[in-house]
């Protein structure tokens, strides 16, 4: 959700801002604009290939800053554009993340004579630190005296036309990472967009102050004390964040997931042993036994694969688990009790309200551990321990092959606490051979492109399934929603006859998981109904079964796995028919209108 990147050195900084802007248009956007000293701003609505269409030649400076804006408080506007500036034309700034109390102080700058000139929270900022600069004896000293009078989120970068030689960034909620070159320094919101320009990143923690020079840089803590940096190697490839041949990022990040199921397990699993080791909780092993109580929280696919991770810890290590919406958790002042472990599920890492969640937890004496994605996101730190997935980028808004591995490592979680060894035993031998049965599915892609296409009219489709198919079926939904704009729902099969059914008829297709498994029978005979009220199915069902085109009118088959397994093997299947259906209907996948990778406010 919006993007931020900055730059002071030698190089002329306009086609290095456009290069990072492109970088970072997968986390959402609807605007873009940059500032550049001192040849001005440049705003545009729409791609940041119209901004950069819109640099004149003569547009030269080596400082300057730039954004991709993702609407809130504002339409989609040149005017509400970032960078915003002062009232002398001097400060401009590019915000990310959310100004609560941006009425009252807007209220009081323009009674202390301030002109705002978009419909923005984030033009308060720059117009409350121009205020402060008249008696503050630095920039960022003023930047630090707005702020305190703030209540929101942010990620910003400031820069001043009277001192034009630095580059002021902080943060609170936001991430924002500081890339260190040679004889340059570089501010982003992600990671990811420094690679191709810099390995040495440093990543600002809540109230750090950074002051980037030609020079060099230092960075101040929320107390103002010199913080001692120690840069940490970026190992991503410029290769990862590019498309490889496929037409689109969705594509080639579902045709990844064999090797992310690979590298997610990868050293994790002893079979010798029939232990799951995961070095990522070895700081909190002496409190592990202790753990009587599970709580996952997530948002969008990380709170289906939580509930995914509910039935793996009951059914494997016998710990009750629930799983509750980020965004609802904190409201809803559950009493936790300290035998309870938080495990807060976020591909970023940067999801403002799973955040929230870890650090509600954290203030109630929780045991707090992480599965994110992101090396060195604000989740990854804030936790007491945590997982990585080892997914690689993931640069498509809809989760795919992130999705999977959050299943993957909760599984890996919730036999780190059984103690069955012959279960155990069962399930490493199928995890060994998950990424082939995987593979088999990615090679039907065709047949599943042309039943996609069939179809891709329909304006409305009911995904259900049971048992570890339920969570699998509100994840398909949800994937057909963003990247079709059809309406779709998830339903548990179970619960046909308590009201969905009426929604049923000819134009209403069901996309049914009947995989083999406990559940099988009873969903065969959800099916039954439908077929008996003229509804469409599309089943996915396990190869061999010979009996499921009695209730479905087309069939994708896949690989026989344990039923715990089917979920991930389901949800490529599920992922690559979203896809189709969304080419099929002109949409752009990677870019679903209305949506933001990162989600960075509540």
């Amino acid at each position: 959700m919006c993007g931020i990147f900055g730059y002071i050195g030698k190089q002329n900084a306009a086609s290095i801002l456009v290069q990072g802007l492109h970088a970072l248009e997968y986390r959402g956007y609807d605007s873009s604009g940059m500032f550049v000293y001192p040849s001005g701003v440049i705003k545009s609505v729409g791609a940041v290939q119209k901004l950069e269409d819109e640099v004149p030649k003569q547009f030269f400076g080596t400082v300057g800053i730039a954004h991709t804006r993702w609407a809130t408080h504002g339409k989609p506007t040149k005017e509400n554009a970032h960078p915003h500036t002062s009232c002398n034309g001097k400060l401009w700034l590019a915000h990310n993340g959310i100004v609560e109390n941006y009425k009252e102080l807007k209220e009081t700058l323009e009674q202390q004579g301030h002109t705002f000139l978009s419909d923005t929270d984030s033009e308060v900022l720059v117009h409350l630190i121009e205020e402060k600069k008249k008696t503050a004896p630095s920039i960022e000293r003023a930047v630090r005296d707005a702020l305190r009078e703030v209540q929101g989120t942010y990620g910003l970068v400031v820069i001043d036309a009277d001192t034009p030689d630095k580059l002021v960034a902080t943060r609170f909620g936001s991430p924002l990472v500081l890339g260190v070159g040679e004889g340059e320094y570089f501010i982003s919101s992600d990671a990811p967009a420094l690679v191709a320009h810099t390995r040495n990143v440093l990543y600002l923690q809540d109230g750090d102050v950074a002051v980037l020079r030609p020079d060099g840089y230092s960075v101040t803590t929320e107390e103002e004390k010199e913080k001692k940096c120690t840069l940490e190697r970026l190992t991503l490839e410029v290769q990862t964040m590019q498309k490889g041949g496929f037409e689109h990022f969705m594509l080639k990040e579902i045709m990844e997931i064999p090797d992310v199921i690979t590298n997610s397990m990868r050293g994790r699993i002893d079979r010798e042993h029939h232990t799951v080791r995961l070095g990522g909780l070895d700081e909190v092993r002496s409190r592990l036994p202790q753990v009587r109580r599970a709580v996952i929280v997530g948002c969008g696919s990380a709170y289906y694969a939580g509930l995914l991770g509910r039935q793996m810890f009951a059914e494997f290590a016998g710990i009750p688990a629930s799983v509750e919406l980020a965004s609802e958790f904190v409201s809803q002042h559950e009493p936790l009790l300290p035998d309870t472990v938080l495990i807060a599920v976020s591909q970023s890492g940067e999801t403002a309200d799973t955040l929230q969640a870890v650090r509600y937890a954290k203030k109630h004496g929780l045991l707090t551990l992480g599965i994110v994605n992101a090396v060195g996101s604000s989740i990854a730190r804030e936790t007491d321990a945590g997982v990585y997935n080892h997914a690689g980028p993931e640069i498509s808004v809809a989760s795919t092959k992130a999705f999977v591995s959050q299943v993957e490592v909760l599984l890996l979680l919730a036999l780190s606490f059984a103690e069955t060894t012959q279960q155990k035993e069962m399930l490493f031998h199928d995890f060994a051979a998950l990424p082939e049965k995987v593979a088999a599915v990615l090679r039907q892609r065709h047949a599943i492109q042309k039943l996609a296409e069939k179809y891709a009219h329909y304006n409305n489709m009911l995904f259900i399934g049971r048992k570890y198919q339920l969570p699998t079926a509100l994840e398909g939904a949800l994937k057909l929603k963003e990247v079709s704009y059809i309406h779709a729902e998830g339903y548990g099969a179970g619960e046909m006859k308590h009201g969905p059914l009426a929604m049923i008829n000819a134009d209403f297709p069901t996309v049914a998981l009947v995989t083999d498994g406990e559940m099988y029978q009873k969903t065969f005979s959800n099916l039954e109904e439908i077929c008996a009220r003229d509804g469409k199915v599309i089943a996915i069902a396990t190869e061999g079964n010979t009996s499921i085109g009695e209730v479905a009118d087309d069939v994708i088959y896949i690989p026989k796995t344990q039923e715990v397994f089917a979920p991930i093997v389901t949800t490529v299947a599920l992922q690559l028919f979203a896809y189709y259906v969304g080419c099929s209907r002109g949409i752009n996948v990677d870019k679903p209108r209305n949506l933001a990778k990162s989600v960075t406010v509540e």
